[in-house]
């Protein structure tokens, strides 16, 4: 196979990787009835005037399987940390006892879960337009190539073997999905 087409393979498979990596990021966000971390990623606390992430101005732990714990690293942040995930409406309640912040997280309802459910789905649907959508421009890419005097058969080759690898990136971003609907779903 020609390095040209070769190249255009590779580049798609890395953005489609991109795509994938960017998919689990979101689904981690969508909590799954447990306490974690990752649910108080991308807050910003207004730290001396400056808008900095949470788990740079605090320690977040799990208590338990539904409590969070947020440890300030300075007494004068809580009321701003409390006030941040407060204006991040993540349906939390968060409970300053004047050194730490705790978090009840509450248990998801059904009609919550299926809610959940419906924010995962529409991510992954998401990455997946993504990911045709580079599907789409390494074919035009290849069909440049043809243009410009590429066999026909070699950018024919390469367009299936593009096809192949957006089916195989498609598959992967419904498991993630099968397996997040499931931890949702589980109570």
């Amino acid at each position: 196979m020609n390095e040209e087409i070769q190249f255009i393979l590779d580049d798609t498979k890395e953005q489609m990787d991109k795509c994938l990596e960017h998919l689990e990021l979101e689904l981690v966000k969508v909590r799954a009835g447990k306490a974690s971390p990752t649910m108080l990623e991308g807050i910003f606390v207004d730290y001396y005037g400056t808008r900095t992430p949470l788990n740079q101005v605090a320690n977040i732990n799990t208590g338990d399987a539904r409590t969070l714990i947020i440890q300030p690293w300075e007494k004068s942040t809580l009321t701003p940390i409390e006030k941040a995930i407060m204006a991040a409406n993540l349906g939390l309640n968060p409970q300053n006892d004047g050194l730490i912040i705790r978090i009840l997280v509450p248990a998801l309802t059904e009609e919550r879960r299926k809610d959940l459910v419906k924010k995962a789905k529409i991510e992954t649907e998401n990455a997946k337009v993504s990911i045709r959508t580079i599907r789409k421009e390494a074919n035009e890419e290849l069909k440049k190539l043809q243009k410009n005097g590429q066999p026909e058969d070699e950018v024919k080759e390469g367009e299936a073997k593009v096809q192949l690898i957006t089916d195989g990136y498609v598959v992967k971003c419904d498991k993630h999905l099968e397996v997040k609907e499931k931890e949702i779903m589980t109570v």
